[in-house]
C-alpha cells in the first residue's frame, strides 16, 4: 500500500472474501479491504448491517464463516458502547489491570482525568466513566484501537471533548482506529476514511477518503454540516427504503 509520497505503508488489517451469517441470515457478504497502519477508519451503515459483527471478528471475538480478516498486531484494545469498568477497582487499578506497567498518571492527565485515580466508577459521571474506558484502552498501548459506538450515549459537548482528547493521543502514537458510529458529524470529525455499507447482507458500497484538516478547522460546524449532508445522501442511496 502506497502512502502520500509514494512510500510503502504497512497494512494493519487485510480483509479478503469475508462472509458471516447467523442462523442462515447473511450479515456480511464478500468484504474486501486493506487498512494501513495509522489510519482512522469509520464504518457507517444501517442497523443490522454487520458493523459490530465485523469489529468482533477483527478483535478475535467472532470467527468468519469464510474469508480472512488478518490483523497485523496482537496489541488490540476494544472500547465498547458501555464503559464496562471493574466496579470494585479504582480508576488507577482499572488501568493497571490491563497493563501493570501503564503510566497511569500520564494517561489520566492527557485525558483530563488528573485527580481521579483513586475514584471508583460509581463515583464518576457517565462521561467521565467513558473517558476512563478510553484511558484503559490506551493503557494497553494498542496498535489497533476498535470502538463500537463508544460515544453514542454522551451529549455532543462531552463527545467532542473526548474525541479531541483521542485525536491528540493519536497524534502522539499513530495507532490504527477502526470505529462504528451512526453520527455523521462524529464520523467526519474522527475519520481519515469512511466505509459506507449497504443494508443486509452488508457490502462496502463507498470507500471515501476524508481530507485531513488542521485541528482548528474542527470548529467549522458549517463545513461539518455540509459534509454530513452529503454523507447522508450517499447513505440514502446505498440503502433506500
Amino acid at each position: 500500500m502506497a502512502g502520500k509520497d509514494g512510500e510503502e505503508v504497512a497494512a494493519c488489517l487485510n480483509v479478503t472474501h469475508l462472509n458471516k451469517s447467523f442462523a442462515g441470515l447473511e450479515v456480511i457478504k464478500d468484504w474486501h479491504m486493506q487498512v494501513e497502519n495509522g489510519a482512522r477508519v469509520v464504518l457507517l451503515g444501517p442497523s443490522g448491517a454487520g458493523k459490530t459483527t465485523f469489529l468482533r471478528i477483527i478483535a478475535g471475538l467472532e470467527s468468519p464463516d469464510s474469508g480472512k480478516a488478518e490483523v497485523g498486531t496482537d496489541k488490540i484494545a476494544f472500547v465498547f458502547q458501555e464503559p464496562r469498568l471493574i466496579p470494585w477497582r479504582s480508576v488507577r487499578d482499572n488501568l493497571l489491570f490491563v497493563n501493570p506497567r501503564a503510566e497511569v498518571e500520564t494517561i489520566l492527565t492527557q485525558l483530563r482525568l488528573e485527580g481521579f485515580a483513586d475514584y471508583y466508577p460509581a463515583q464518576l459521571s457517565g462521561g467521565m466513566q467513558q473517558r476512563v474506558n478510553l484511558a484503559r484502552a490506551l493503557a494497553v498501548e494498542p496498535d489497533l484501537l476498535i470502538m463500537d459506538e463508544a460515544f453514542s450515549s454522551l451529549d455532543l459537548p462531552v463527545r467532542m471533548r473526548i474525541m479531541q482528547d483521542l485525536l491528540q493521543q493519536w497524534e502522539r502514537k499513530r495507532f490504527t482506529i477502526v470505529s462504528v458510529t451512526h453520527d455523521l458529524k462524529e464520523a467526519l470529525f474522527l475519520a481519515t476514511r469512511i466505509l459506507l455499507l449497504s443494508g443486509r447482507p452488508a457490502q462496502i458500497v463507498e470507500d471515501i477518503t476524508i481530507d485531513q484538516h488542521p485541528e482548528s478547522d474542527w470548529t467549522d460546524l458549517p463545513r461539518l454540516q455540509q459534509e454530513a449532508w452529503l454523507l447522508k445522501k450517499l447513505l440514502e442511496a446505498a440503502h433506500p427504503e
